[in-house]
């Protein structure tokens, strides 16, 4: 008995580690870099952390999985894009954040973004627009499923 309750808690607690393995940054033009050095498409995530309900649902079901972590190594650059009501945040990252909220005419939360992004000669960054999606019932497997979709069409 006590074996197998040393196997279940170390199983366990390897899921847990991989799911909080995951960098998600917030520094697009950094995340642009990444992206271009693994050939990877970012996953732009637009959310309120601290009061969207379908933002905390999506993370809790989807987002925060031992699925979606090993998903999301082998296939993306995730960039959180947060517009928190009471978490506070420096002018710079609510500019960003905002600029791109406007270029991907984001109107919801929460809304998920692939893209490809390139800096430009100038030091811009410019985005290739993949494909989007939101909060989808069914849990890691038909969200995964529809992110696939996206990536592959690219």
């Amino acid at each position: 008995m006590k074996k197998a309750l040393l196997i279940l808690f170390v199983t366990l607690a390897s899921f847990a580690a991989q799911a909080q393995e995951l960098e998600w940054h917030t520094d697009v033009a950094k995340a642009t870099a990444l992206s271009q050095k693994t050939k990877k498409p970012l996953l732009l995530f637009f959310t309120g952390s601290d009061w969207c309900g379908w933002c905390m649902k999506l993370q809790k079901e989807v987002l925060k999985t031992p699925e979606f972590a090993k998903w999301a190594k082998d296939n993306v650059v995730l960039v959180e894009l947060d517009f928190p009501r009471r978490a506070p945040q420096s002018d710079e990252l609510k500019a960003q954040n905002a600029n791109l909220q406007q270029f991907f005419q984001v109107r919801g939360y929460p809304t998920v973004w692939f893209a490809k992004g390139v800096k430009t000669a100038e030091g811009k960054i410019s985005f290739e627009a993949l494909g989007s999606t939101g909060y989808v019932a069914g849990g890691p497997a038909t969200w995964l499923d529809g992110a696939n979709k996206i990536i592959k069409k690219s």
